[in-house]
């Protein structure tokens, strides 16, 4: 069976559409398993009581990248998170994590780098929940609080009695000696119920004494008159 021009020229165009076609689909092909940034992913999260920022890259083709991450202020000014981290990413995701204590509605940019196909921002930039991360409670109980003791109403400081407040007037030294302490100290020095007895004694020794010298003179003055 011979081949006529008109069939040649019919087969030709097929195989050429057939051709187009394969390239087209091999170039979606090639796209598809291309590392692109809407591939990577980060969020903020708790690990206990401390903030985490977790960055996910689900590129199939498993391209390494660099992510770096950075933290801005109302003003715009930028701070590094930590040193740079590599990943490889994968289909089901591959998660990097930057330790950040971070606080409510903060906003951190999040870059990528993945050879000559990805070096650009994830967008939207990440912006943290409203609520921070919990604190851990403590699990030694706070003992409670010793109350402190009021004083009575009924304490009161004692008035000395009438008798006390007369005894001892007010100015007088404390050392001062009672009146019955000098009646005994004049006892003391004689002036006892035995001094009358003891001068009466001595009264009745001075007349004898005298009587005895009256009467030796006369005796004396008689003798001689003779």
């Amino acid at each position: 069976m011979s081949i006529t021009r008109r069939s040649a020229r019919r087969s030709v165009r097929i195989l050429g559409v057939a051709s187009a076609s394969a390239a087209l689909a091999l170039g979606v092909a090639g796209q598809a398993l291309a590392c692109n940034i809407t591939e990577f992913s980060a969020e903020a999260q708790c690990s206990g009581n401390k903030g985490v920022i977790v960055v996910t890259d689900k590129d199939a083709s498993g391209t390494p990248a660099t992510i770096t991450v950075f933290s801005k202020n109302a003003a715009g000014v930028e701070k590094q998170v930590g040193a740079p981290q590599d990943i490889k990413g994968s289909a089901k995701g591959t998660t990097v994590s930057f330790q950040e204590n971070w606080k409510p509605n903060a906003t951190y940019r999040i870059h990528v780098k993945a050879g000559d196909q990805v070096d650009e921002d994830v967008k939207p930039d990440l912006v943290t929940p409203s609520t921070a991360c919990k604190k851990e409670e403590s699990q030694t109980p706070t003992p409670p609080a010793t109350p402190t003791p009021k004083p009575s109403a009924s304490t009161s400081t004692p008035t000395p009695s009438a008798s006390e407040s007369s005894s001892a007037p007010a100015g007088a030294p404390s050392n001062a000696p009672s009146p019955a302490a000098a009646d005994s100290n004049l006892a003391e020095t004689g002036a006892n119920s035995n001094t009358g007895l003891i001068a009466g004694v001595a009264g009745a020794l001075v007349v004898v004494g005298g009587g005895a010298v009256y009467f030796g003179m006369r005796r004396r003055g008689a003798s001689s008159g003779r």
